[in-house]
C-alpha cells in the first residue's frame, strides 16, 4: 500500500469516526494524533533497519509537537485514530490492531524488565476502545483493539471513582476534627 493510500485511509477513518471533522484538508492539517501516527510510521521503518537513536530522537520531537509518544518499537495496524490525544503513551511492546480508537490520557504498554517483556509478546486481535485515563500496562505485551461500532467509540463512563483508581492513588483524606460530627444526645 503506498504511502498517500495510507494517509487517505487514516483521514477517512478519522472523519468517519470523529463527528467534529469538517473536512479532508483540515483533518490532514490540525489532528495531532494522526500527525503522530504518520511520524511513527517513519520512525517505526528506521527502527526495523537497526536504527535505534534517530527513531527514538524522532519520538521525542514529535512527543514535544502533538502531546503524543509512540515509541518506535510499537506495532500499531492501520486505521489507528487517537482523538484529542494529549498525554497518550504507547510503548514499545504494545501491539495496536486495525481500526482502533484511542482517547486521550490514555497509556498502553508493558512494565517489568526488558528480556520479560520481550519474550512474553501476544497476538494482535481487533475489537474494544481505550478511554480517558485508563492504563493497560503489564509484564506481557498489551493488545488494544477496536471495532468501529458507535458503542465501541463512545465516551467511557465518567461515574464514581472507586478507591484503587490511579487518580485517587496516594491521596489521603483530611481529618474531621470531632466538634464536625452530631453525635445523637440521649436525655
Amino acid at each position: 500500500m503506498s504511502l498517500f493510500s495510507r494517509i487517505r485511509e487514516d483521514i477517512a477513518a478519522a472523519r468517519a469516526t470523529d463527528p467534529a471533522a469538517r473536512g479532508g484538508v483540515s483533518v490532514f492539517l490540525i489532528y495531532s494524533g494522526l500527525h503522530a501516527v504518520w511520524w511513527h510510521r517513519v520512525s517505526h521503518a528506521m527502527w526495523a533497519r537497526g536504527m535505534r537513536f534517530l527513531p527514538r530522537a524522532l519520538s521525542q520531537l514529535v512527543r514535544f509537537g502533538t502531546g503524543i509518544e509512540i515509541h518506535p518499537g510499537a506495532t500499531i495496524g492501520r486505521r489507528l485514530f487517537i482523538d484529542h490525544g494529549m498525554g497518550v503513551v504507547i510503548g514499545e511492546t504494545a501491539v495496536i490492531g486495525d481500526d482502533v480508537l484511542i482517547y486521550h490520557g490514555v497509556t498502553l504498554g508493558a512494565r517489568g524488565t526488558r528480556a520479560a517483556s520481550a519474550t512474553r509478546r501476544s497476538g494482535t486481535a481487533s475489537s474494544s476502545a481505550r478511554g480517558r485515563s485508563s492504563s493497560a500496562a503489564s509484564n506481557s505485551a498489551t493488545t488494544a483493539r477496536s471495532a468501529r461500532t458507535p458503542s465501541s467509540c463512545a465516551q467511557p463512563n465518567r461515574g464514581p471513582r472507586s478507591p484503587a483508581s490511579p487518580r485517587r492513588a496516594g491521596r489521603v483524606a483530611a481529618p474531621r476534627s470531632p466538634s464536625s460530627r452530631t453525635w445523637p444526645t440521649s436525655t
